[in-house]
């Protein structure tokens, strides 16, 4: 199963003081609207998701059919066929993705930690 680009989203309480603390550590503003709240931001492989009002907790995230540089494969696992492989390995979702449509969508589910996972699909 691939589960594609990978970045950790970060619920935050002041973007900008957020964003100006991980670009003390090398990241670098990748994507986003600030004015719509959020912002990625890269440094090298790694990428995270600054989150202001828009998620409750910290969480993974995984986005088939990209790459880390948010660019759209050619092949890749639909997020429908992930979530219908997880049904089959038992694990519970909290959000689910519409199987009757196609291409964008998403789904939500925790590990045994409590840290949610949320797998969303752009293309």
């Amino acid at each position: 199963m691939k589960l594609g680009a990978f970045s950790l989203s970060l619920a935050v309480k002041d973007l900008m003081i957020s964003k100006k603390f991980y670009e003390k550590l090398g990241f670098r503003v990748f994507a986003g609207d600030p004015e719509k709240n959020y912002l990625i931001m890269q440094n090298e492989s790694a990428t995270i998701g600054l989150f202001q009002g828009m998620i409750d907790k910290n969480m993974l995230t995984f986005n088939p059919g990209w790459t880390k540089d948010a660019k759209a494969m050619e092949e890749f696992d639909d997020v429908r066929q992930i979530q219908q492989h997880l049904k089959s390995q038992n694990i519970n979702l909290i959000s689910e993705a519409n199987e009757t449509t196609e291409g964008p969508a998403s789904l939500i589910l925790v590990d045994p930690d409590g840290n949610q996972i949320l797998i969303d699909q752009h293309v």
